[in-house]
């Protein structure tokens, strides 16, 4: 029974570790969703190739954490099967019974404590209080400094030659007027630009980083070239004016 105590011991440090891995990786600014896939993915050893995988390899605090788990997960591995086959290697037919059912049990009740959402919302607080607290990791929360929530969004924009962002100036554009912020261009040639003042030119093939709300975001990227995409334009910044009145007056 010892060994099944030590395996079930084993599974619920493996579920803290990939959760104060989700939580470190969350305060760099990724996504939750992404952060929780890639701590599994690199604690379980499964290493998927994605485009989130390189936005971890890239940052260097994101990195040293997938490291740390891919060293305690390799570690974690060999002892739940060597704890498994331990509690498993000397029994007789009367007693697979019990033992399975305490094994299954203890796992189930671990699952439900992992899929729990207020254990998840009080162990994420507890844990970014202490990783802020007791460690040096650049961290910042990214989805709380810009708000990313509701309506507003950070979101990749590739320009197409008809569409009605390309080979035009930022200044031209006015995509400020629409309540959207440029944070930074991918151009084609693989070179970065970092907060794009007004002379740069947008080119087909370059990806743009925005900031906005995700309704003008999906209209922009679906705006074409000519009359009507300046059309687009103008009543964007209509709409734009009267959510800025709105506040205004509600201040």
């Amino acid at each position: 029974m010892a060994a099944i105590i030590s395996l079930l011991v084993v599974v619920a440090l493996s579920l803290l570790i990939t959760r104060i891995a989700t939580v470190a990786l969350t305060l760099t600014g990724l996504s939750r969703e992404v952060a929780r896939f890639q701590a599994r993915s690199a604690f379980s050893g499964v290493g998927f190739t994605t485009k989130e995988s390189e936005q971890v390899v890239h940052h260097p605090v994101r990195r040293r954490i997938v490291l740390l788990l891919i060293l305690l997960g390799n570690a974690g591995v060999v002892s739940v099967l060597a704890s498994l086959i331990l509690s498993f290697s000397d029994l007789t037919g009367s007693q697979w019974l019990p033992r399975v059912a305490a094994l299954l049990g203890g796992l189930a009740a671990l699952w439900l404590i992992a899929a729990s959402k207020l254990v998840d919302r009080w162990l994420s607080r507890l844990i970014g209080w202490a990783l802020r607290r007791w460690t040096h990791l650049d961290v910042r929360d990214y989805a709380a400094l810009l708000n990313l929530s509701g309506e507003y969004r950070v979101a990749e924009l590739q320009a197409k030659p008809e569409d009605w962002l390309s080979n035009r100036r930022l200044s031209e554009l006015k995509l400020r007027d629409e309540g959207i912020l440029v944070l930074g261009i991918h151009k084609s040639d693989g070179t970065y630009i970092g907060a794009p003042r007004g002379h740069t030119e947008i080119h087909p093939g370059d990806t743009l980083v925005l900031y906005g709300r995700s309704s003008v975001i999906c209209e922009l990227d679906g705006r074409r070239t000519g009359i009507s995409g300046d059309r687009a334009h103008a009543e964007a910044v209509k709409a734009q004016n009267e959510i800025l009145r709105d506040e205004a007056e509600a201040d």
